[in-house]
């Protein structure tokens, strides 16, 4: 399948595509994961927060968000990570964290990366450099682990 990728400042979203992301966000973080959380959370159109995504054949298939550094000191934080159900074993989380990482890169250069992985993803992130940080602890009910890169 071919796909088109991009990494936009939020002030670059359309109407569209930032409904796509927070559907698809709200169809598997709280409908598919039974999980009852916030997720339009004040951040999605702040700061030089990005967001990047995947279409293909017209729809949106992958999307991850990047926090803008507290400060120089401080990592970019990804989160939001996420594959429509009818896309995975594609292999696109690793393609989507590759856009991501690149996206880290181009506009905050030398600062690490964050995220808070679900327990059961640690495998998948370590397999692309991530390290944990701390102990698994419970985000919303569900097992998490901070990560760094």
């Amino acid at each position: 399948m071919e796909l088109t990728w991009y990494d936009v400042h939020h002030s670059e979203l359309n109407i569209h595509q930032l409904h796509d992301i927070l559907a698809l966000r709200n169809r598997v973080f709280i409908v598919e994961q039974q999980c009852a959380y916030q997720d339009i959370d004040g951040q999605d159109l702040a700061r030089d927060n990005r967001h990047v995504f995947a279409l293909g054949e017209g729809r949106l298939l992958a999307c991850a968000r990047l926090l803008t550094p507290a400060d120089a000191g401080s990592p970019v934080k990804i989160g939001r990570v996420i594959v429509t159900s009818e896309a995975r074993g594609l292999q696109l989380g690793y393609r989507l964290m590759e856009q991501a990482l690149i996206g880290c890169e181009q506009y905050w250069p030398g600062h690490q990366q964050f995220l808070s992985a679900q327990a059961h993803l640690q495998g998948f992130y370590a397999r692309i450099g991530f390290k944990p940080v701390g102990e698994i602890y419970l985000e919303d009910n569900i097992a998490h682990i901070d990560m760094v890169k």
